[in-house]
């Protein structure tokens, strides 16, 4: 059963940005929540501030999706408690920026378990809890970068086709099932990612506004509540996704890479 017998989000990267707005509109519209991220008290702060304005009930879990037994023991702690998942939002991810032959690859594996391992595990693992109730609702956040190359950000720009190409894939194969798949797909958003992944001062953030993540947070809730497979948040991702294809892959390639170099380079 949810918590409380009303319908239970299951969210990843639940404290910041895209993240923290989805956990927002989940809770406002009545759902109890459990969120997941790496710290603790960032998890405890939000799930205060979320219980007070809704009333919803949130369970924190604070693993680090980059290690292999998280998404086991995420679901292990939720069957253990008996709470069933009538909604999975996978939208913990990571970026690195720099010459794929000068990155570290620790953090690329770490960017890889994150961005596609963990999503996977965690569809897999509560997939079948919504196939045997004939309903769920399953939001992956991918990015306009699922339909580029992406030089100087190789790895995570590939690591976000996967999510693209794997969300369509078994949206395709849950038709008719009750269990809908919706793939979120933005450009730029103004977010802690583009600190951490080493962007803010490239071409790209100079030349294009970000999207704030409530607008992207809003448009990916909508789109999974009307079971959409593709969701872009604004005209520009749903051009770029659109425009690539009569793109030759080379110039397209060198284009991006231009786009990811430092302005003072």
């Amino acid at each position: 059963m949810a918590l409380n017998d009303t319908k239970t989000a299951l969210i990843t990267g639940a404290t910041s940005g895209i993240g923290y707005e989805l956990s927002r509109l989940f809770a406002q519209d009545g759902y109890d929540l459990v969120i997941n991220a790496r710290h603790e008290e960032d998890l405890v702060r939000v799930a205060d501030e979320l219980e007070r304005a809704s009333g919803s009930s949130v369970v924190v879990i604070s693993k680090d999706l980059s290690e292999r037994s998280a998404p086991d023991e995420i679901f292990s702690y939720l069957r253990e408690r008996s709470i069933e998942i009538d909604a999975l939002v996978n939208n913990a991810g990571f970026g690195l920026r720099g010459p794929f032959a000068e990155t570290n690859l620790e953090t690329e594996l770490a960017m890889m378990e994150v961005n596609m391992v963990a999503l996977t595990q965690l569809t897999k693992l509560v997939l079948g809890g919504m196939l045997e109730r004939g309903s769920g609702r399953i939001l992956n956040v991918a990015s306009t970068a699922s339909f580029l190359p992406g030089p100087l950000m190789a790895v995570y720009y590939a690591t976000k086709a996967y999510v693209l190409s794997f969300s369509q894939a078994i949206a395709s194969e849950l038709e008719g099932s009750g269990v809908s798949v919706t793939v979120l797909c933005p450009g730029p958003t103004d977010t802690s990612f583009q600190d951490r992944a080493g962007q803010t001062s490239t071409w790209l953030l100079h030349l294009m506004a970000q999207m704030e993540p409530e607008r992207v947070a809003r448009a990916g809730y909508q789109g999974m509540m009307e079971g959409q497979r593709v969701v872009f948040p604004g005209l520009r991702d749903r051009l770029t996704a659109f425009f690539q294809r009569f793109a030759p892959r080379a110039p397209l390639a060198d284009g991006v890479r231009e786009l990811h170099k430092r302005r003072s380079d």
